[in-house]
């Protein structure tokens, strides 16, 4: 019953937000990201209530207080949420799809994230670079998710080459960001585990790579530390080691 009480209380105080953010929409975007933040809070404090998921940081020495592009593994809706909360003000690059869904989607632009259409090829990326760049000029770090969709905890998925463009076009670190949040909020399922999801900010990657070791440097760099973290957690709690395959 725990995760059907998590699923009603979550969307009940989206909804609720929802309605209430409507003369946010009309403010500065720093307001409204103020307002996603109290969003958050609540969302994740709902997790705690009902789950008893919490998290952990590590690695906080390694996010910069300058302009960064940071490259997160991505499992579960938890990511998108708990990463506002850890870095200030982030711009978010995300499929261009979730901006149409009204009131949601008006947030998202008004928030003034990175919308990217996936199949749009070069001029999507322009556009993703323009974007990004903008966004760095007011302050605001990058986030992008490398897989550009949620991937189940043992399952690796090609990176897809709109991080590399950004890297080659944005003069900023770029700091891996490894987790295991899958394994207590998976995706498509209502099978939470409690425990402690844990989120590990690395160390930047050199600059001075080329875009095909810059990828391959990156995709090292999570693999590696999410795979140490899932051990951690399933010795830690006691649970099933997911088989490892890869998905084209």
């Amino acid at each position: 019953m725990r995760p059907i009480l998590f699923t009603v209380l979550f969307y009940g105080w989206t909804s609720l937000l929802g309605v209430l953010v409507l003369p946010f929409l009309l403010g500065p975007p720093r307001l409204l990201l103020a307002y996603s933040r109290f969003w958050v809070r609540g969302s994740l404090w709902i997790l705690r209530m009902t789950i008893g998921v919490t998290h952990e940081v590590r690695g906080a020495e390694n996010i910069p207080e300058g302009p960064a592009l940071f490259a997160i593994k991505h499992q579960s809706a938890w990511d998108t949420l708990a990463i506002n909360l850890i870095v200030h003000d982030t711009a978010i690059v995300l499929k261009r799809e979730l901006t149409w869904i009204p009131l949601f989607g008006w947030c998202l632009l008004r928030a003034h994230h990175v919308p990217i259409n996936r199949s749009g090829g070069m001029p999507a990326l322009r556009s993703m670079i323009t974007a990004a760049r903008e966004r760095l000029a007011n302050g605001r770090p990058i986030v992008i998710f490398p897989e550009g969709t949620r991937v189940a905890p043992g399952t690796a998925r090609p990176y897809h080459v709109g991080v590399a463009a950004l890297q080659s076009a944005l003069d900023v670190p770029v700091i891996p960001v490894a987790l295991n949040s899958g394994l207590f909020w998976p995706r498509r399922s209502l099978a939470f585990r409690p425990g402690c999801i844990t989120i590990e900010f690395l160390p930047a990657l050199p600059r001075e790579l080329r875009r095909h070791e810059f990828v391959q440097a990156l995709e090292t760099s999570i693999e590696s530390a999410t795979n140490q973290l899932i051990d951690e957690a399933t010795t830690t709690y006691g649970l099933d080691r997911p088989v490892d395959k890869v998905v084209e």
